[in-house]
C-alpha cells in the first residue's frame, strides 16, 4: 500500500476514527485503525465489537492494500506533523509515514485477525446534520451516566413517518424532544434505544456536512436487536442497540398545571450559577414564584447563603420549590429560546420546562424537585 494526501486530510480522518477506539481492548487488534487504499480513496476504520467508526477520503494512491495499525499512535503521529504533503506506504511488516523532512516507522498488527465491520443497517430517513445534532445535545444531558443501569444510559428513538421523538431520563430529571424529518417511507414506525454518549459524540462530529442519515437494523421484536447507524460527511458510525425496557416516560409528564412562570432565559442562568456558589454538592437551590418576580436562595443556617431576585411574570398561586443547580443549568443551556417557561403543579411534584415550540419542533425538560426540610 503506498498513498499520498495533505495532512490536514489524514490527520482528521485519523482523529475521527481513532476517538472510539478501546481505551482496554479485549484483544490487542481491537486498539488498531485498519487503513485500506483502494483506487484513489482511503478508508479508515475502528472497531470494538460495540462500535464502529469509518471515515473514506480522497488521496493519491501508488498502490491499493490494507494494513493494521496502532491507532492512537497514528493519531498523535499525524496530529503533530507539519503542515505538508504525507505519503504513507508499507514496507515489510512497518508503515511508514513521512511528511517532509520527517518520518515515522509503525508495526503493523495482525490484519487478518482484525474482526469485519458490521454492515449498515436499512436507511430509516434523513436530516439536516445540525438540527439532528441539536435535538441529540438537547436531550443526551438527561441520560444516566450510571453502567450499572445501561438502560438509562440511552436514548430512545421512535419513528412515527414524518415524526422523530428522542427522549432519556436519569430517574431525576426526562428530555424529549419531538421534531419532522424525511423518512424513507412514510409508513415506517420504529424503536431504538441508543447510547447516548456514542449518539451524541457522533451527531456533532456529522456537522461538517449538509444531511445525516439515519439507519436502523430490521425489527425483531426486541430493542436489543440489531444495529443503529448514522451517515454522513463521508463518515459513518454503527453502534449496538441497548437491551431493557425503557420507562414508559409519558406517563410522568403533567398534563394540567397550577401555575407558569416566564423568565429570561439568560438571566436566570446567571442567577442560578450565582447563587450556586454557595451550595454544597447535595444542596439545591430553592426558588420562590410570586407576583413580578423570581427569589433565588441557597445556603443558610451557620453555612454561607446568598439570594438574589430576577425579574418574572407568573400567573397561578405563589410557591416555593428546589431543585438540582446544575439539572436546572442543564436544562436551560439547551434551550433554543431567549424565555424560559416553567410550569408547575405543585412544589414537590416535577416541573416542566420548555422554550420556543413550533410545529417543526418541541422541546420539553421535566425536572424533579427536591424536598424541602420541614
Amino acid at each position: 500500500m503506498r498513498f499520498r494526501t495533505e495532512r490536514d486530510t489524514l490527520a482528521d480522518a485519523v482523529a475521527w476514527a481513532a476517538r472510539s477506539l478501546p481505551a482496554r481492548p479485549t484483544v490487542p487488534v481491537l486498539a488498531g485503525l485498519l487503513l485500506e487504499s483502494q483506487g484513489q480513496q482511503l478508508s479508515v476504520s475502528g472497531f470494538d465489537y460495540e462500535v464502529s467508526a469509518q471515515v473514506d477520503v480522497e488521496v493519491e494512491s501508488a498502490e491499493s492494500g490494507r494494513v493494521l495499525v496502532p491507532g492512537r499512535l497514528l493519531a498523535d503521529i499525524t496530529r503533530s506533523l507539519p503542515a505538508q504533503p504525507v505519503e504513507v506506504a508499507t514496507e515489510g511488516s512497518r508503515v511508514t509515514v513521512s511528511c517532509g523532512t520527517t518520518s515515522f516507522a509503525l508495526p503493523t498488527m495482525p490484519v487478518d485477525e482484525y474482526p469485519t465491520l458490521p454492515e449498515l443497517p436499512e436507511a430509516a430517513g434523513t436530516m439536516g446534520s445540525d438540527a439532528f445534532a441539536a435535538a441529540v445535545t438537547s436531550v443526551a444531558i438527561a441520560a444516566g451516566r450510571d453502567d450499572a443501569l445501561p438502560v438509562l444510559t440511552g436514548v430512545r428513538i421512535e419513528i412515527e413517518g414524518e415524526r422523530l421523538t428522542l427522549a432519556a431520563t436519569d430517574r431525576y430529571r426526562l428530555a424529549l424532544r419531538e421534531l419532522s424529518w424525511q423518512p424513507a417511507r412514510t409508513d415506517i414506525n420504529a424503536v431504538a434505544l441508543v447510547p447516548a454518549r456514542t449518539l451524541a459524540e457522533t451527531a456533532r462530529s456529522l456537522t461538517t456536512g449538509a444531511e445525516v442519515t439515519v439507519a436502523f437494523a430490521a425489527d425483531t421484536g426486541s430493542p436489543g436487536d440489531g444495529m443503529f447507524g448514522i451517515v454522513g460527511s463521508g463518515r459513518r458510525t454503527t453502534t449496538r442497540l441497548l437491551e431493557g425496557e425503557f420507562p414508559k416516560y409519558r406517563s410522568l409528564l403533567p398534563t394540567e398545571f397550577t401555575g407558569t412562570a416566564t423568565v429570561d432565559t439568560a438571566p436566570l442562568v446567571e442567577a442560578v450559577k450565582r447563587v450556586a456558589l454557595v451550595a454544597e454538592r447535595t444542596t439545591p437551590v430553592r426558588v420562590s414564584f410570586g407576583s413580578g418576580e423570581a427569589v433565588l436562595e441557597a445556603g443558610g443556617g451557620d453555612a454561607a447563603a446568598a439570594r438574589e431576585a430576577i425579574d418574572a411574570t407568573f400567573e397561578g398561586e405563589g410557591l416555593t420549590i428546589a431543585f438540582n443547580p446544575q439539572f436546572v443549568l442543564d436544562g436551560l443551556g439547551v434551550l433554543d429560546s431567549d424565555t424560559a417557561q416553567l410550569a408547575f403543579t405543585g412544589p414537590t411534584k416535577p416541573a416542566v420546562l420548555t422554550g420556543k415550540t413550533t410545529e417543526a419542533c418541541d422541546y420539553r425538560y421535566l425536572l424533579m424537585p427536591v424536598r424541602l426540610s420541614g
